[in-house]
């Protein structure tokens, strides 16, 4: 516990004085460096989170969220009824897939097909999205729907033709040739992904089989949850129903990617961290100095039978006083900037007359933040015992002056 009399000297010592100029240009930029660092930590991953969160939106925007894999076992129907997989999913859809070449005039490209029903097709998250342009229900036998980056590279546009060569051959006499078969755009997507709208496209599921040679019991099954979020848990509970099948989850597809960021972020986190150690390294330098002009006054305060320990409170609160209330400060700044940032990247954007953050190369329409309380107190935790703990040194020296040598101290 701390006693009147330690808060009181805290508290006193704490007051500016004309004489003490130099200990207080200290004190301010050890303030304002641990209140920076605090805010810029907590901008940074705000800002990081809000990119973790939009870049699974749009992944899971366009991909199942589990897809269940036949390989050598094919997919039992009755499976699709049971009770825990009718509670926790939204639609279950059937879809195919296989490798073609797109041939338009003297450009060539790979190209991934997924196959999907009339019906199934309109229940795609890509589909739903508000950039999606052209006939929605019409996936017909000689119809595609291709990816914006894919219709600008190629220079296509709805109504247009394309060739598309398969993987899968035809037996002639003169050998094996690759099936080719010619499809007309009735739908551009836009995912807001460049690798996805350029080398994916959706066809007819029957159009598919044909062209791949491929039967109803190579059929995937793509499950969609009501709500994927804990989507471990589930992907847990979907392998003991279809236990003779393979699992996989939108998370096992992007694991490296998802991966990478969480790398990123704690990398971030450190190196950001850092910030706040030096300006809290500035509080050993200001309690230093404040022990040697007190040196008489810690003293007398020893002499008059004043513990070291109490000492030693006074000097360690100085200094948790003034790291806790930076923090505090930080936090305030950080949670400002990063419910606003999107409004001062629009405003530095017009007074600079530079395009921060462009669309056309991150594309999102705005900078994203997701404020994380979890975060916001870790870095709080990590900046008070920081602060704390340079705080030890000079109350220690403070508490170790011989008082004898400190009354004889001008």
């Amino acid at each position: 516990m701390i006693s009147t009399l330690e808060k009181e000297i805290t508290f006193r010592y704490l007051k500016t004085r004309k004489k003490d100029g130099f200990l207080n240009i200290i004190s301010i930029f050890s303030f304002i460096g641990i209140s920076l660092g605090v805010a810029v930590l907590i901008i940074v991953m705000s800002v990081m989170n809000g990119f973790r969160s939009e870049l699974i939106n749009k992944i899971v925007g366009f991909n199942s969220h589990a897809t269940i894999q036949p390989y050598d076992t094919p997919i039992e129907q009755k499976k699709l009824n049971d009770n825990y997989l009718q509670l926790v999913s939204k639609n279950l859809i059937f879809t195919n897939s296989g490798e073609s070449i797109v041939i338009h005039k003297e450009y060539t490209k790979g190209l991934i097909l997924r196959g999907y029903n009339e019906k199934d097709f309109n229940k795609l998250g890509v589909v739903k999205n508000k950039n999606f342009k052209g006939n929605i229900n019409n996936l017909t036998e000689n119809f595609i729907s291709i990816g914006k980056e894919l219709s600008f590279d190629l220079n296509l546009n709805i109504g247009d033709k394309i060739m598309l060569m398969s993987s899968s051959g035809i037996e002639t006499i003169i050998g094996s040739l690759p099936k080719q078969k010619l499809f007309i755009i009735n739908s551009v997507f836009d995912s807001g992904l460049t690798d996805f709208d350029q080398n994916v496209a959706f066809i007819n599921l029957k159009t598919l089989e044909r062209f791949f040679s491929l039967n109803e019991e190579d059929r995937k099954l793509e499950i969609y949850f009501k709500d994927p979020s804990n989507i471990e848990v589930l992907k847990k509970n979907i392998e003991k129903i279809f236990n003779e099948n393979h699992v996989y989850t939108w998370s096992d597809m992007n694991n490296s990617l998802f991966s990478a960021l969480k790398v990123e972020r704690n990398v971030m986190f450190i190196i950001l961290s850092l910030i706040i150690v030096v300006a809290a390294f500035n509080i050993i330098s200001g309690l230093t100095i404040l022990v040697k002009n007190k040196t008489r006054e810690i003293a007398i305060l020893k002499s008059i039978g004043v513990l070291n320990k109490s000492i030693i409170k006074i000097f360690l609160l100085i200094g948790v006083i003034i790291g806790t209330t930076a923090t505090f400060f930080g936090i305030f700044l950080g949670v400002i900037f990063s419910l606003y940032i999107e409004n001062f990247r629009s405003f530095l954007s017009e007074v600079f007359n530079v395009s921060l953050f462009p669309e056309e190369i991150y594309f999102l329409s705005k900078m994203p933040s997701e404020i994380n309380f979890n975060s916001i107190f870790l870095i709080s935790v990590c900046s008070i015992c920081i602060t704390i703990l340079v705080s030890i040194y000079p109350a220690i020296k403070a508490a170790k002056l011989d008082p004898v040598k400190g009354l004889k101290y001008e």
